[in-house]
């Protein structure tokens, strides 16, 4: 099973930086203590798009107990706007400051991959040794 990822946007002005770090920092210990219920990770945005989040879940059904529509509809109150949701199923993730890739959650043997060619049918792995190319892109 995938992690789910649930971007959440605002139509609304974009905000000065002050502003969006003000507004940010109020809320993450309300996130922080989502650790508990499946959130992984969750950006605030901020742009001439409009504001919102995007948050790493570890699962569909974990963000679907979060973003109820009764959270909806505090969202729309506090904010003055309805917030759109789109949601993703993540299965593959390369976290760099990890230095890893994960399927589903798992980190691919123990493999590390920083790509680079190194000559046909060939990549360097992050420990320098050729390694055979990867079945995936």
């Amino acid at each position: 099973m995938g992690n789910c990822i649930v971007v959440v946007q605002f139509d609304l002005p974009k905000r000065t930086e002050d502003d969006a770090i003000k507004g940010g920092t109020s809320t993450a210990p309300i996130y922080r203590d989502l650790g508990k219920k499946g959130l992984i990770r969750k950006d605030y945005l901020n742009g001439d798009a409009g504001t919102g989040g995007v948050y790493l879940w570890e699962s569909r059904a974990a963000a679907e107990l979060w973003f109820t529509e009764e959270r909806i509809a505090e969202l729309t109150r506090r904010f003055g706007a309805r917030p759109r949701l789109t949601w993703y199923d993540t299965h593959v993730t390369v976290d760099n400051l990890k230095g890893e890739t994960r399927v589903n959650g798992n980190a691919l043997a123990g493999v590390a991959w920083r790509f680079f060619a190194v000559g046909r049918g060939a990549v360097r792995g992050r420990a320098g040794r050729d390694c055979p190319e990867p079945a995936f892109a």
